[in-house]
């Protein structure tokens, strides 16, 4: 799965996946590969990515997640530190 991370700035992360956890409005929830197509608004929280590499986290300000053809995209109000 590839996963993007956008900011109205910049692009934060761009890369492929294993599984994406995000902050939902109705609660937090996974995705994985071939997960039904969904547009979700995210509340403030910790966006987790898995990868071959181990595990990454973005602390994101509320934002909208898109899934298709397992193309992830996050479009965040803001990234923080």
């Amino acid at each position: 799965m590839t996963l993007e991370i956008l900011t109205p700035d910049k692009k934060v992360f761009e890369g492929d996946v294993t599984s994406v956890t995000v902050p939902g409005t109705l609660g937090s929830f996974q995705i994985l590969r071939g997960h039904a197509p969904i547009i979700s608004t995210l509340e403030d929280g910790l966006v987790i990515i898995k990868d071959a590499n181990g595990e990454n986290t973005f602390n994101i300000k509320g934002g909208v997640v898109e899934v298709l053809d397992n193309k992830i995209i996050v479009l965040a109000e803001a990234v923080v530190a």
